[in-house]
């Protein structure tokens, strides 16, 4: 029986039960099309075709013209009247206003910029996995993978330390219920919850742009409101929609790579054993094998624009496809024993940062440098850390969230780092 993507059921499966069926839809003849809402006497059917195999998802994300992402790239998608009040997000513009933003933003994402901050980079790494051992914290999530992400980004953006518990309270109400909503009451609380969420922090980051006009400091937010791009600069509302582009998406998948990195460590000793006994030759394949093993973001949507064959597939214009990066990880086409942990994966070209083209993730450079500092840190300790138990996982259609993660301190060893 065929897996049904577009029933939020499918969602709260076990992980390995999606993967099989993912692997189940990637040996049939072309996309599969799945009905998310059947067609009445008042409205047309709604669906999409899920491009389950690699070679699909990076062709549809190199033909921006063809594979659009405006109105919006996830499910459902942003109401008109949310885009009016909150501005449209860097990932669901498409031409050339998403080339003049991504060009001023890409502007803090340089290598040479990020090769400056990585000493502090690895400073914070150093003071988080400190205050971890001090206090023998028991959830990792909370006490290191999150505090991590959250605090490399507020660090880029230049937001004052007395505003960061509120803005960390903000990003948790806005994303916890990413994805599939499991009951009614989520479906018609939680919305308005997130939207009052994003609301506060565009004040917050609106405040922080006035300030940064007046008083520019060198931060990121600086380099926004100061920046003139073929005679435009970003508008408040654009402001605010990047700030939380990066607050939520910057925070979370870097968060939840790191998550999975230290369970995906514990299941696996002889790959930790080998990563500990040559750091500096083993850690950037490490870092690419969590990121492709775990995929923290499961999938984008993409609205067709024209007709376009796709994997055998006719579509026209007004189809939508999901572009299914945790399937197109496993591709057996691509990678050999797709599901087996190993740092030494060579080549390994996995989607975990998108398929190419002009929406590859900005921050990937960055997540590498945090995952790699933290591992760094946790494996170079007398005290070894460990996972203890099963990850708590969101039910998400989007992202493969770790809400919680027990851990244990093992007797004090001798460290290869």
């Amino acid at each position: 029986m065929r897996p049904h993507l577009a029933d939020p059921a499918f969602w709260t499966l076990p992980r390995d039960q999606r993967l099989a069926a993912f692997a189940q839809l990637r040996q049939a003849e072309g996309p599969a099309y799945f009905v998310e809402r059947e067609a009445g006497r008042h409205r047309r059917e709604r669906g999409f075709y899920a491009l389950v195999r690699h070679a699909d998802v990076v062709e549809a994300s190199r033909l921006p013209e063809v594979f659009a992402s405006a109105p919006g790239v996830t499910s459902p998608e942003p109401p008109r009247w949310v885009r009016a009040v909150f501005g449209d997000s860097m990932v669901n513009l498409d031409g050339p206003r998403h080339a003049q933003l991504r060009r001023i933003v890409s502007r803090a994402f340089t290598p040479r910029v990020l090769a400056d901050a990585e000493a502090g980079i690895r400073e914070l790494a150093g003071r988080i996995v400190d205050d971890l051992i001090a206090s023998r914290a028991d959830e990792f999530v909370s006490a290191v993978a999150s505090r991590m992400a959250f605090e490399v980004i507020c660090d880029m953006l230049g937001v004052p330390e007395q505003g960061r518990l509120h803005i960390a309270r903000q990003v948790d109400r806005a994303s916890e219920n990413a994805g599939v909503s499991r009951t009614l009451r989520s479906r018609v609380r939680v919305p308005g919850r997130g939207l009052r969420a994003l609301g506060r922090m565009q004040l917050t980051v609106a405040a922080l742009g006035r300030e940064r006009r007046r008083h520019p400091t060198g931060d990121l937010i600086s380099a926004l409101v100061g920046a003139d791009v073929d005679g435009q600069g970003l508008t408040t509302r654009e402001l605010g929609s990047f700030f939380s582009l990066l607050m939520v998406a910057g925070v979370e998948t870097t968060r939840n790579a790191i998550a999975h990195a230290l369970a995906l460590l514990t299941d696996h000793p002889d790959q930790r054993e080998l990563l500990v006994s040559d750091f500096e030759r083993y850690a950037d394949g490490a870092v690419d094998e969590i990121v492709r093993f775990s995929t923290p973001i499961i999938q984008f949507r993409r609205n067709v624009t024209r007709p376009h064959v796709l994997g055998g597939q006719a579509l026209v214009g007004g189809d939508r496809v999901m572009l299914l990066y945790a399937s197109a990880n496993r591709d057996e086409s691509v990678f050999t024993d797709p599901d087996s942990f190993d740092i030494t994966r060579r080549p390994n070209p996995h989607l975990g940062y998108g398929g190419g083209g002009p929406h590859y993730c900005l921050g990937a450079h960055l997540a590498r440098v945090e995952i790699k500092a933290l591992l760094r840190e946790l494996l170079s300790r007398p005290l070894a850390l460990r996972a203890v138990g099963m990850p708590e996982l969101g039910h998400s259609n989007f992202d493969n969230r770790v809400r919680a993660q027990r851990v244990a301190y093992d007797t004090p060893r001798r460290s290869a780092v």
